[in-house]
């Protein structure tokens, strides 16, 4: 008698194919002085030494990704010359769909606020791991409540779009945890303690309506 599979356990060294999978690659360095203030979703550039540098790691993504994935940036500038540095360092050209749910969450005024002024204007207790607290709404701008909604929205659409497929989204810090809050069910507060470093990639799966985390935060090896 032949055992049915079940469980849908990942004990093989390969990832199977003809799943529902996202890749989620946080965007790479930014220049030194956009990191002294909050950015947020604001359009900065890339660190170009950075870039020269760490073109090594921009290899190593590119062999550990998908061949035949689809390609989706958030529509800001950093987030798509990561996608086309990875493509540079020998994976190959792609096209690239802009998806805007996939943005860094929005700071409203508090946008190129000097990372010191911040703490005077927080109306609530900063998160220990983010600069404000999931609930916290800056003027003009969004919570990670909020953003954790459009990312939700934003995942399971892609997942219907593109089912039974490997599907590479290149973002930002908040939107992977936001991703991973609605992966998990769990609150954006929880999400935030999740550790996204930049180049790293994060893998969720979605099989028959359940998501599920492969890998958080993992780093491209030189």
């Amino acid at each position: 008698m032949t055992q049915q599979p079940h469980g849908h356990f990942l004990d093989a060294m390969q990832l199977p194919s003809g799943v529902t999978r996202i890749w989620l690659i946080r965007h790479a360095l930014v220049e030194a002085s956009a990191r002294q203030r909050l950015y947020g979703s604001l359009d900065v550039d890339l660190c170009a030494e950075s870039l020269v540098l760490q073109r090594p790691y921009y290899t190593a993504l590119g062999c550990r990704l998908p061949d035949d994935a689809q390609w989706v940036t958030s529509p800001l500038k950093r987030a798509q010359d990561t996608a086309r540095a990875i493509f540079e360092a020998g994976y190959g050209p792609r096209d690239i769909t802009i998806e805007p749910r996939f943005t860094e969450q929005s700071m409203g005024e508090w946008h190129d606020l000097p990372h010191g002024e911040l703490p005077s204007k927080l109306r609530q207790l900063a998160h220990s791991f983010w600069s404000l607290a999931a609930t916290e709404q800056p003027p003009g701008g969004e919570s990670m409540l909020d953003v954790c909604a459009r990312v939700s929205h934003a995942l399971d659409d892609l997942a219907d779009q593109n089912a039974q497929q490997d599907t590479v989204v290149v973002s930002h810090g908040g939107a992977i945890r936001a991703a991973l809050a609605h992966a998990l069910h769990v609150h954006p507060d929880t999400a935030l303690r999740f550790s996204i470093q930049n180049l790293s990639v994060s893998i969720i799966e979605r099989i028959n309506g359940i998501w599920r985390v492969v890998t958080v935060n993992e780093l491209p090896s030189a």
